[in-house]
């Protein structure tokens, strides 16, 4: 069946094009010819043509949320946030995977060529390639991540500093003397700031004998690949801090795979706390650094930029919080700790 036409729902209800049109775009019209128009429209099945209102109000109604990997939970979470924003204040979001640092410029340069009205960015790698990249994009750009101080654009941080911390600090009041930190890529943001978190918080405990090992990416497979020859030699640490969720679970693999006890041979924690860390067995202490949020302000702070191109920029540093749980806990003290909640209709990646 042929789609009716703004034509049409202006000939039956009796008025001209032009007043039909006003009437469905909620501009200047009377109360009768709303009312005559709307009914038309609804007789008629009329749809509005979005591509079309789009070209002429100037805008898309589409914003895209660009990211290194899909699968990661950390960015689930972060979208079903951003969406949530996002959605009601009528606006589509597209997901986008940007992989490597080269294909994240592809990525954004594609991105500027009005498929959106703005982007929010979450990139692994920070380059003056992708720099460029967003600058010249000709919509707002949140970045969720760090970027130099005079580059211009709304931020979203998370703080890996006090997150390692936190986690470190955990530890040693636990009497672990030898920890092992095992990192993703250092060229990478998040590896880069929790290796520099690592070192502050373990220089903070003179009592406490540290070494690093760095994994080839923030993935299970590359955690267990990590933790296979450190747990196995003969300098077995007493604890490990994997540098994401992800990483730790491969270290619990590989513990496992290995015959140790979690944690009666080896404590584990990870960082992010997603939903993994909770229905893993036991459960992984880790940190949440407050992805939910870290999203949430993004839409926020995309919106705002959206309203107004003229407001000074923004950088907000979301706070982390050690999430307690049995990978660090004897059996005996776990019944005393409130572990936190596991919601198992929550996307994990």
């Amino acid at each position: 069946m042929p789609r009716a036409t703004i034509t049409q729902v202006a000939a039956r209800a009796g008025v001209s094009v032009a007043s039909a049109s006003r009437a469905l775009n909620g501009q200047i019209a009377s109360a009768e010819t709303i009312a005559k128009v709307e009914k038309a429209a609804s007789e008629l099945g009329y749809v509005a043509d979005a591509t079309a209102q789009s070209l002429k109000r100037g805008r898309t109604f589409q914003l895209a949320y660009a990211v290194a990997d899909i699968g990661n939970p950390v960015y689930v979470e972060m979208m079903t946030a951003i969406q949530k924003v996002t959605s009601a204040s009528g606006y589509r979001l597209i997901l986008s995977s940007t992989g490597d640092a080269s294909s994240s410029v592809d990525v954004v340069r594609d991105l500027s060529r009005g498929y959106v009205d703005g982007l929010i960015i979450s990139p692994l790698r920070v380059t003056p390639e992708l720099l460029d990249a967003l600058s010249a994009v000709p919509v707002p750009v949140v970045v969720l991540g760090r970027v130099p101080g005079d580059a211009g654009f709304d931020t979203v941080r998370a703080d890996s500093l006090t997150a390692m911390r936190q986690v470190v600090d955990h530890l040693a009041e636990r009497s672990h003397r030898d920890l092992a930190f095992i990192n993703g890529p250092v060229d990478t943001t998040p590896g880069a700031f929790r290796r520099d978190g690592f070192t502050a918080a373990v220089a903070a405990h003179p009592e406490v004998r540290a070494q690093s090992v760095v994994a080839t990416d923030f993935t299970i497979a590359a955690g267990y690949e990590a933790a296979i020859p450190l747990l196995s030699g003969a300098e077995r640490p007493h604890a490990v801090i994997a540098a994401n969720d992800l990483i730790g679970v491969g270290v619990l693999r590989a513990a496992e795979d290995l015959g140790l006890s979690v944690p009666g041979d080896l404590a584990v924690t990870g960082i992010d706390d997603t939903e993994l860390a909770a229905v893993m067995r036991p459960g992984l202490t880790s940190v949440d650094m407050g992805a939910a949020e870290r999203g949430r302000v993004a839409a926020e702070l995309l919106l705002a930029r959206i309203a107004d191109a003229e407001r000074p920029t923004q950088t907000v540093a979301v706070a982390p919080r050690l999430v307690v749980r049995g990978s660090t806990l004897e059996s005996t003290e776990r019944a005393g700790i409130p572990l936190a909640p596991v919601d198992l209709g929550r996307a994990a990646g």
